[in-house]
C-alpha cells in the first residue's frame, strides 16, 4: 500500500492518525463508561423494554428516544457490573502496527500483523486489502472466529470450516477486513490473570476489538463511517459485545451467536462463566438467569438505530432458536421508536450449529446493503 503522506512511512503515519482518530472516537464511549460508576437500577425483567427506572425506582413509559437512551444507559452499566469497567481512554496506546507477511493473491492482498492494544499485550491478525482506484475509500468489516484453536485463522481462509472463511468471503467482495484473535487463542497467549485488570474476558475482548477499529479506522483504504463487525459463535456474540459498546460498528451480522439466558441449555449458564467469559455469572450470579442483570433483548434493542442481522439456525444444539425469536420481538418496538424497524433482521436457515452458504449469502447482502452505500 502506497504511504499517503510525502517522506513519512508507513507505520509512522498509521500511529499518528491512531491516536488522533482513538482520541475522536473515546467522545462517543466515555459517557457509557462513566455510567457503570453510578448506582444501576436493577431490572427484574430484560424482555419488557417499555419503560426505564427512575431515581426512585419508579417505572416510567419509554415514549421517546431519549427516553430509551436512559434505559440504554442502564443497560451498558449492568453490562459492565457482570464484565468489568470498560478501560478508560488513558490505555491506548500507539497502535505500532507490525506487517509480518505479505501475500499477493491477484486483485487482493493478504497481510499478518501484529499491533499494540495496551501498553503490555499485543493482538496479531490478517488484513485483507482489496485492489481499489486512487484514493477511493472502501467499507470494512472487523471479522471474529469462533472458538477454535488456531483462532483469526480460521475466517482468513487458511484452516478449520470453508463455511466459517468470511474474512476472504467478504474481502474478494470487495471489503477491507480484519480477522484478528481472540485472547488466548491462536498466537494471542493470554491468561486472565486478575492482574492484567480485566474482570472478564469477555472485557478484554470488547477492548481488543475496539482497537481492531482503531486499526481499520486509520487506514487509508478504509471508509471510517462504514465499518461493520461478522462473526460466528464465540465471534458471533463478541460481535455483539462489542457493538454493544462502540457505535463506530455501523452493521454487524451474528451468526449461532446468542438465545436469551433463560433458554440457554435449560437456563444452565455454566457456558458463560469461564474465564475467557464472565466469571462473575458464577461466582456472584450463581449461574441464575433471574439473577443475571442483563440479556440480550437488551443487548439487541441497545444497537438502535444500527443494522442488526440475527443469523439463528433452527437446528442449533447451543443457541436454542426461540430464544432468537423472542429477543428480536423484544427489540423490534426500539427500532421502530426510531423509524428504522427495518434495520433490525433475523434469518432463520435450516441449519445445525454453522454458516451455510445460504445462510452467509443473506449475512453478506445484509452487510452490502447497509455499507456499500455511500
Amino acid at each position: 500500500m502506497e504511504s499517503p503522506v510525502p517522506h513519512i512511512s508507513f507505520r509512522s503515519w498509521l500511529t499518528m492518525r491512531a491516536v488522533l482518530m482513538a482520541t475522536l472516537a473515546v467522545g462517543t464511549l466515555v459517557t457509557d463508561r462513566a455510567r457503570a460508576a453510578d448506582p444501576v437500577p436493577v431490572y427484574p425483567e430484560h424482555q419488557n423494554l417499555s419503560y426505564y427506572l427512575d431515581a426512585d425506582g419508579r417505572k416510567q413509559p419509554i415514549k421517546t428516544q431519549a427516553d430509551w437512551e436512559i434505559r440504554r444507559g442502564h443497560i451498558l452499566a449492568n453490562m459492565q457490573v457482570v464484565m468489568g469497567p470498560l478501560p478508560a481512554a488513558s490505555k491506548r496506546v500507539p497502535l505500532d502496527v507490525k506487517v509480518l507477511e505479505t501475500v499477493d493473491l491477484g486483485g487482493l492482498e493478504r497481510r499478518k500483523i501484529s499491533y499494540q492494544t495496551e501498553a503490555t499485550d499485543r493482538v496479531s491478525a490478517y488484513l485483507f486489502l482489496p485492489a481499489r482506484t486512487g484514493d477511493e475509500k472502501l467499507p470494512a468489516v472487523l471479522c471474529l472466529h469462533q472458538t477454535i484453536a488456531i483462532g483469526k485463522e480460521e475466517p482468513t481462509g487458511l484452516g478449520g470450516n470453508p463455511n466459517l472463511h468470511y474474512a476472504l468471503h467478504l474481502a474478494k467482495r470487495g471489503y477491507v477486513t480484519l480477522a484478528p484473535d481472540y485472547p488466548s487463542f491462536g498466537e494471542h497467549k493470554y491468561d486472565f490473570a486478575e492482574d492484567k485488570g480485566y474482570t472478564s474476558g469477555t472485557m478484554k475482548a470488547i477492548w481488543d476489538n475496539m482497537r481492531a477499529i482503531d486499526l481499520l479506522e486509520s487506514l487509508p483504504a478504509v471508509a471510517a463511517d462504514r465499518i461493520g463487525c461478522i462473526g460466528h459463535s464465540l465471534g458471533g456474540h463478541n460481535t455483539m459485545f462489542t457493538a454493544a459498546f462502540d457505535k463506530r460498528i455501523k452493521a454487524l451480522v451474528s451468526n449461532c451467536g446468542f438465545t436469551r439466558f433463560h433458554k440457554y441449555y435449560e437456563g444452565k449458564l455454566v457456558g458463560w462463566t469461564s474465564d475467557r467469559y464472565m466469571p462473575k455469572i458464577r461466582t456472584v450470579y450463581e449461574n441464575n438467569p433471574d439473577k443475571v442483570p442483563f440479556d440480550f433483548p437488551e443487548i439487541v434493542a441497545a444497537f438502535a438505530p444500527r443494522a442488526f442481522l440475527a443469523s439463528a439456525p433452527v437446528r442449533d444444539n447451543n443457541f436454542e432458536v426461540s430464544g432468537v425469536v423472542d429477543t428480536i420481538a423484544a427489540a423490534k418496538p426500539i427500532y421502530a421508536l426510531y423509524g428504522v424497524a427495518y434495520n433490525l433482521v433475523a434469518n432463520y436457515p435450516e441449519s445445525e450449529h454453522d454458516f451455510p452458504e445460504n445462510a452467509r449469502d443473506v449475512a453478506y447482502q445484509f452487510l452490502d446493503h447497509q455499507l456499500k452505500r455511500k
